[in-house]
């Protein structure tokens, strides 16, 4: 460690408590503020905690809000919200001058207030209830209407499929069925009961799987989810129709006895499998008690705070207007968004999260109801969800990676089934578009295929043989076990049978092909694959080649039986080399040693780079990536800040200063709605989550890295940039830092004795 840093170090120390003090104070700078009212739900913020996310706004002076909960799939595998709920005051405390909208991310809540009257909207974190809180200097009467859509089955117009599993395939006469609505003791209880068939039935009959069915885990059949809306001192009132956006709904109103200068509402919600409706009621009323845990505002304020203490990165402060303070803002933001959804029983949607809002506000065309979004509701598309997930590794939250992890885990036996049935080996194989049930979607998977084409391979162009972003999750599974000591015994058999999928597959091919399992170097013949949707029928893609070789690494590095050690140690010694190409006298990374077509628009020859660290700052032959980077010409070709595209991530790892500061400042600028951290809808759906999860991962990288022991401080960040930060390393470590001027003023590594290793990219 330099003079200059070791001098910086020591002042961060005895200001360890003000600095953190600092960082947790500083996100209320963040908080969103509007003086206006909204012209429509595209226009509204997003709120929530736990799994619950609303979409909060107000709108001709009627305050709205729309209902998500995690896991609310229905008999098509759409993601439905459970409703919509709007609150009118009476007289209307709001006037042209005397309005106020604040999103306060350090207690997690939307607050709305005039004058004389202030509204707080927040979730619980622990529990699943939403609190609606008004109070006002002069008694106000209350009206609280719960409208539905789904009143009445909905016939699936064209298009409209692309919110369910049935995509462009929609049967003829399929209808999204209709929800229940019934009043019971001055409350609104509403709830969506599955049908006995579902896209489950269909897609294991047509992917050929009726003798496994009753072994294969089924998460739609007997689901139900739905909630319950009361408050205090309000009574059942009246019930009536209207029509919002491009959808009629119904609505059932709830109003207060008198007026009040104090009205407190709760919305209960909750999904389950039960056999009968009566059961799941019951359920429902016990969670609704959960309403009155006298300590729940305190406890959910609490889980904020620590939330935001556990990293954060703050740039350019003293000026707000800039570009890169709105930079750390929408960061934050979008880090916000996330936390919603810390506690899921299914991970954070790429395709708009919770906080889906009204389709025609994101595409005209698309007139449909709240339920829409592109990309489907029950169907996961891996390269995207990784986008969502990997951030939180530096950002501190591990915790919130477990929903992620835990579905694959959920699907482990289905995936193993479709080895076994399909080609008579062991092994995990997920498909890449991939439903909550472990199949891979039907659509995708193909209506009208040949009788002649592999019944366990998608016949898409996009699909076919792209089996290795699960890799990708066994990367985090096993970095969280090195961020946070994370005990992860329970996914080794995950992480294990994903790798026996490709060694298994890929030798009972080429034994298919001919006499020899293995190449004459004996190694495994990775053909047909697929390097990322671009390079198909691709053969050695060096994607496929980094992510085994990693996770074999990192996890024999795990293990203690030697024995264990040793079947693995043979299995990373039949790994195939990454392809070099040679240009001008320069080598760069090759997509895959041959390919037949190019399909998409990824850079998968960078995927040494990230997610899988090959090449890098501190790596030996980082100029072969950077060569890559600059003059591959599919690579130039394909760049673009839009969506999922890393490029920004690429230059970030690649100690690119310039290219990822001009990258960043374009992925992580306002986004198209009021809202700034709502972006999209790129190639996906607004909000577009892997459009920000690649933002937060670059923006992660040009400011921290490690290689080895050596923590690289600063490795792509522009020294014009103050910045703060918090965030998470390997090896149980945090580092904080603040630059001001293009110089270090301050550094914190906890543990104390990684200060060591600190490398600093930005020399005093």
């Amino acid at each position: 460690m330099n003079k200059v840093l070791l001098i910086g170090f020591l002042i961060g120390c005895s200001f360890f408590y003000s600095l953190a003090i600092a960082g947790k104070s500083k996100v209320d700078d963040y908080n969103l503020v509007w003086l206006a009212q909204s012209k429509g739900s595209h226009e509204s913020m997003p709120c929530g905690g736990g799994d619950i996310g609303l979409n909060v706004w107000v709108e001709q002076n009627d305050v709205l809000f729309y209902l998500c909960r995690s896991g609310s799939f229905d008999e098509n595998n759409g993601f439905l919200k459970s409703g919509r709920v709007r609150i009118r005051l009476f007289p209307n405390p709001f006037g042209d001058q005397d309005f106020k909208q604040e999103l306060k991310l350090e207690k997690g809540c939307v607050e709305i207030e005039s004058d004389e009257t202030k509204i707080r909207i927040w979730v619980d974190v622990y529990h699943p209830v939403v609190h609606v809180e008004i109070n006002s200097v002069k008694p106000l009467d209350t009206e609280v209407f719960y409208e539905n859509w789904r009143y009445k089955d909905r016939l699936i117009r064209k298009g409209e499929g692309n919110a369910t599993s049935y995509k462009w395939a929609v049967p003829e006469g399929l209808v999204t069925k209709k929800d229940s609505v019934v009043i019971e003791n001055n409350a609104v209880c509403f709830f969506h009961k599955n049908a006995s068939s579902t896209i489950f039935d269909v897609t294991v009959a047509q992917q050929g799987l009726d003798s496994i069915k009753d072994e294969l885990y089924n998460p739609l059949k007997n689901l139900i989810f739905g909630g319950k809306l009361w408050g205090d001192h309000l009574k059942y009132n009246r019930s009536g129709t209207g029509k919002y956006a491009d959808t009629d709904f119904m609505y059932w109103s709830l109003k207060s006895v008198k007026p009040a200068t104090s009205h407190h509402m709760y919305i209960t919600l909750y999904t389950a499998r039960k056999n009968h409706v009566r059961e799941w009621m019951e359920d429902l009323n016990s969670k609704a008690r959960e309403a009155y845990n006298p300590s729940a505002k305190k406890e959910t304020q609490q889980w904020w705070s620590d939330f935001w203490n556990r990293s954060f990165i703050l740039i350019n402060t003293e000026n707000q207007d800039s570009a890169p303070w709105k930079i750390g803002r929408n960061y934050q933001l979008f880090r916000y968004m996330l936390g919603c959804n810390a506690y899921g029983s299914y991970p954070t949607k790429f395709n708009g999260g919770l906080f889906t809002f009204d389709p025609c506000f994101v595409d005209t065309a698309q007139s449909f109801t709240p339920d829409y979004r592109k990309w489907g509701g029950g169907t996961f598309t891996a390269q995207n969800q990784r986008l969502v997930y990997f951030p939180m590794l530096k950002s501190g939250d591990c915790d919130m990676m477990k929903t992620q992890f835990d579905f694959y885990l959920r699907l482990l036996e289905n995936a193993e089934m479709r080895s076994k049935i399909y080609w008579g080996h062991e092994g995990a194989c997920f498909t890449e578009q991939m439903e909550n049930f472990g199949l891979p979607n039907p659509s995708e998977y193909g209506w009208k295929r040949p009788e002649y084409f592999d019944k366990g391979v998608e016949y898409n162009a996009w699909l076919e043989y792209q089996w290795d972003t699960v890799l990708e999750f066994c990367l985090m599974m096993l970095e969280t076990k090195s961020y946070v000591n994370a005990d992860i015994v329970s996914y080794l058999p995950l992480i294990k049978s994903c790798l026996t999928f490709f060694d298994e597959h890929y030798r009972w091919l080429a034994k298919r092909r001919g006499v020899k399992s293995l190449d004459e170097n004996g190694h495994l013949i990775l053909y047909p694959g697929s390097a990322c949707e671009t390079y198909k029928m691709a053969y050695n893609a060096s994607s496929t080649v980094s992510a085994l070789k990693v996770v074999l690494e990192k996890m024999i590095a795990l293990l203690k039986d030697s024995e264990e050690k040793d079947q693995w140690t043979k299995m990373l010694s039949r790994i195939p080399p990454l392809s070099l190409t040679h240009r001008n006298g320069e080598k760069r990374i090759a997509p895959a040693k041959l390919w037949e077509r190019i399909n998409n628009v990824e850079s998968p020859q960078l995927y040494p780079v990230f997610p899988w660290r090959l090449y890098g700052i501190g790596r030996e032959e980082l100029g072969v990536a950077v060569n890559t980077y600059f003059h591959d010409p599919d690579v130039l070709k394909f760049r673009s800040h839009v969506g999922w595209k890393q490029d920004n991530i690429f230059a970030a790892c690649l100690g690119l200063t310039e290219e990822a500061k001009r990258l960043t400042l374009l992925k992580m600028t306002d986004g198209p709605f009021r809202f700034p951290a709502f972006w999209g809808p790129g190639f996906d759906w607004a909000p577009d989550h892997n459009w920000g999860g690649s933002g937060m991962i670059g923006l992660q990288e040009m400011l921290v890295q490690t290689v080895g022991d050596s923590i690289y401080l600063f490795p792509a960040w522009p020294k014009e940039w103050d910045v703060h930060f918090k965030l998470n390393v390997d090896k149980g470590t945090t580092v904080e830092a603040r630059l001001v001027n293009g110089k270090l003023h301050s550094l914190i590594v906890f543990p104390s004795y990684r200060s060591k290793d600190i490398v600093n990219c930005i020399q005093n």
